[in-house]
């Protein structure tokens, strides 16, 4: 169970600078200063090589005045745990998801919302022209967001038959305890999600306690939850989004030299993992599709779809995120 979860964390985060480090803090190389950064990779993640790389250019670009430390593996927690730990100064930085985010700035959970943002495309188009809208946020809450990630496309997997909504309606899908998103999508729907952490979804799934899963095909994989089920939509409802956040206090320590090469140098190696991130989810569902799950096109309930999305978004609309945002972001999506 141990190593499912390690695996699953660390693709579930590759947007996030995921990495193995050293648990154990340390002075900095000759007063160096050091950005402990917590994550919920584990030891052999497959993207070390970017990681190990971004802390290099760091560290060549500030003179050796800036490097990296990891707390990887979960070590400090989960995603909760980070933003509470940042916040009280016990680490420096975290790599989260999009719910990570959501729990500093509320309304970035608009670019999870179900049926809004489907491909790369738009994400890329969304970032480049919301994103300093989001970043201003992400300041007012005292964080600086060094640079934005992805990690796969987010899916609907299940353990019995469904074409349409309503073959939901009685099934138990699962919802991340602190995503109010894919909740919401399910209430639309009729269904009732069961709240839980993701350490508890496979023994969930081993006794039925759950049997529907949002999440990318890398996870499903990584954390052999599709071992568990046996059908999986083609198309994504979202793109799971995610960030490396730092605490506003921590970067105002370095020089602007050496925060304009932090933030350098952390873009560069998330544009490597998104590369890495795409490669690898369509490897997996392509895997998934060769042993055997069974491959669901939606496209033929496609209006029933996009309604109750479009439902869910409405709902989250004022709880969640204002309406000019949704609208400001379903312009960007909309645009070729």
């Amino acid at each position: 169970m141990r190593t499912r979860r390690q695996l699953f964390v660390a693709l579930l985060a590759v947007m996030a600078f995921l990495v193995p480090g050293s648990m154990t803090p340390a002075a900095g190389a000759e007063g160096a200063t050091v950005i402990r950064f917590a994550s919920l990779a584990p030891p052999g993640s497959a993207f070390m090589k970017v990681m190990k790389a971004w802390n290099r250019s760091l560290k060549t670009a500030t003179e050796n005045r800036v490097q990296l430390r990891f707390y990887s593996g979960g070590s400090q927690g989960d995603e909760r745990d980070f933003i509470r730990k940042v916040r009280a100064g016990q680490v420096d930085a975290a790599g989260v998801t999009t719910t990570g985010l959501g729990m500093v700035v509320r309304p970035v959970l608009v670019l999870s919302a179900p049926g809004l943002i489907t491909e790369y495309d738009q994400l890329e188009r969304a970032r480049s022209e919301l994103g300093p809208r989001f970043n201003e946020m992400f300041e007012a809450a005292g964080f600086v967001n060094m640079a934005w990630g992805e990690a796969g496309k987010n899916r609907i997997f299940a353990a019995e038959p469904f074409a349409r909504p309503e073959d939901l309606r009685a099934q138990r899908p699962w919802a991340w305890k602190d995503d109010p998103i894919f909740a919401e999508l399910m209430r639309v729907v009729g269904a009732n999600p069961v709240r839980m952490g993701v350490p508890e979804v496979y023994g969930g799934l081993q006794t039925r306690m759950v049997d529907v899963v949002p999440t990318s095909s890398i996870a499903a994989v990584a954390m052999q939850w599709y071992t568990r089920l046996n059908y999986v939509a083609k198309q994504n409802f979202a793109i799971i989004v995610g960030g490396s956040l730092i605490k506003r206090e921590k970067f105002d320590e370095l020089s602007e030299a050496d925060q304009e090469a932090l933030m350098d140098t952390s873009e560069r190696a998330a544009r490597a993992l998104d590369t890495l991130s795409r490669r690898d989810d369509q490897r997996a569902y392509d895997s998934m599709i060769e042993r055997g799950m069974v491959e669901v096109d939606l496209a033929a309930h496609r209006a029933e779809w996009d309604a109750v999305e479009k439902k869910a978004r409405e709902n989250l609309t004022g709880r969640v995120y204002s309406k000019s945002l949704l609208e400001a972001v379903e312009k960007v999506a909309a645009r070729k």
